[in-house]
């Protein structure tokens, strides 16, 4: 069982988790060093599987750096970029090196990226990903090949509470627990309202479903419109984006922001902690941890000797 299942099980603790930086150069110098300034703050972090469709380290090698040193990886899958046996594959890959929280996930399409012409996979979507997942880790692969002993895995995917279909949100989340998911982790949202409606109804209709709502870090109102207008599935109320463009400190006035919307959403039902986007790399990582209650650990992030 996963150090992450295991907390995220026990409901008397806040979980965080967090993006670890896509790695294109830098070596491991670069994953040791985002290793350690994430550590002590967070119960795991993604590896990515080319976000936002930017080719980078593959999420199953990234994977295994990150738990190299010490902190509890999230294994993303992505199934835009990859058939039915690659998928299987990125899955016994992950068992191979004792990773077992996966994320599944469809995935932005290739017009989203810096190389559109991509020829589009989409041989599965999540919710079919995360019954192969349930499938591996019952035995078999998909052509009814025994698999022993079996994989272990935590099975999770994401969902936007923010972007309509909204009334939709709740079933695809139900769908995606029938499959086999046990937790989420939540695209940004800056609307209370949405992400209020959506945990009530995950909270009626799949109370067994951990949530966990992402916030973002960010230096000012560039980013926010930056993301208003560029990035699939975010909307941002203009008056948000104006409270941080008239204010006399933005970048203060985006952190108060944040804090915001971490504490309006850490109090929603089936909602067990946090998903935290960085994109400020700053001190106020730290600040925002220790504004929420969170004492730095030193348990977390020891190095594999």
């Amino acid at each position: 069982m996963s150090r992450l299942q295991i907390l995220l099980d026990d409901k008397s603790k806040r979980v965080f988790t967090s993006e670890f930086s896509t790695i294109d150069g830098g070596g491991m110098s670069k994953v040791i060093s985002t290793a350690e300034r994430l550590a002590p703050w967070f119960d795991a972090v993604n590896a990515t599987d080319n976000p936002a469709a930017h080719a980078h380290a593959s999420n199953t090698a990234v994977a295994i750096a990150i738990k190299a040193q010490g902190l509890e990886p999230i294994m993303q899958i992505v199934c835009r970029d990859k058939n039915r046996l690659a998928i299987q594959a990125d899955m016994m890959g992950a068992a191979l090196h004792g990773i077992e929280n996966l994320s599944l996930l469809t995935g932005d399409d290739v017009t989203a990226g810096d190389e559109p012409e991509t020829r589009r996979v989409f041989d599965l979507d999540a919710p079919q990903a995360i019954s192969v997942a349930g499938s591996l880790a019952a035995g078999t692969y998909l052509s009814g090949r025994k698999i022993t002993p079996p994989p272990v895995f935590y099975i999770g995917a994401v969902e936007n509470a923010g972007a309509p279909p909204f009334e939709y949100r709740v079933e695809r989340t139900l769908k995606k627990f029938r499959a086999g998911a046990k937790f989420l982790q939540l695209q940004i949202c800056f609307h209370q309202d949405r992400l209020e409606k959506f945990c009530a109804g995950v909270a009626l209709s799949v109370p067994q479903m951990h949530l966990l709502p992402t916030v973002v870090l960010l230096k000012g109102v560039r980013g926010l419109n930056f993301m208003n207008d560029k990035v699939p599935g975010i909307d941002i109320p203009r008056d948000l984006i104006e409270r941080v463009e008239k204010s006399s400190d933005p970048a203060e006035a985006a952190y108060q922001l944040t804090l915001e919307l971490s504490l309006h959403a850490l109090a929603q039902p089936n909602v067990r902690g946090l998903h935290i986007a960085d994109f400020r790399h700053d001190e106020t990582l730290e600040r925002l941890m220790r504004d929420l209650g969170r004492t730095p650990s030193e348990n977390i992030g020891q190095k594999v000797r």
